[in-house]
């Protein structure tokens, strides 16, 4: 992969992030620089498999999630179960192209990732 096809892949994947975060409500400039270090810590690790490329979306997505969860709680909620505890929406598949936000308790994709807008009405 040459470097402009790189660094459009990581511009992507972050694009598709804050829009996610911004449809949520929770794109906060602390919770930008999250996606910011997700992209970075990504970054090195593209550049040494390459191939891998199609997979950042799904991977920085899930970064900004786990950072998320240590330092505010589960994003992005599950807009699908409307009862019971409030859960998370998982990426899925884990490590794959077109990676997809999924209701695991209720087994159905909500939304790309990077779409859901669509979803919440953001």
């Amino acid at each position: 992969m040459v470097p402009m096809e790189l660094e459009q892949a990581l511009h992507a994947a972050r694009a598709l992030v804050l829009a996610d975060l911004s449809a949520g409500g929770v794109a906060e400039p602390d919770v930008v620089s999250l996606v910011e270090d997700a992209v970075a810590g990504r970054r090195w690790w593209v550049e040494q498999w390459p191939e891998g490329a199609e997979f950042l979306v799904g991977l920085v997505a899930q970064d900004v999630q786990d950072a998320l969860l240590d330092r505010y709680g589960r994003w992005p909620l599950c807009p699908v179960c409307a009862s019971g505890d409030a859960h998370a929406l998982e990426v899925e598949p884990e490590l794959g192209p077109d990676p997809r936000w999924a209701c695991t308790k209720q087994a159905v994709l909500v939304a790309r990732v990077g779409a859901l807008a669509s979803v919440l009405g953001g």
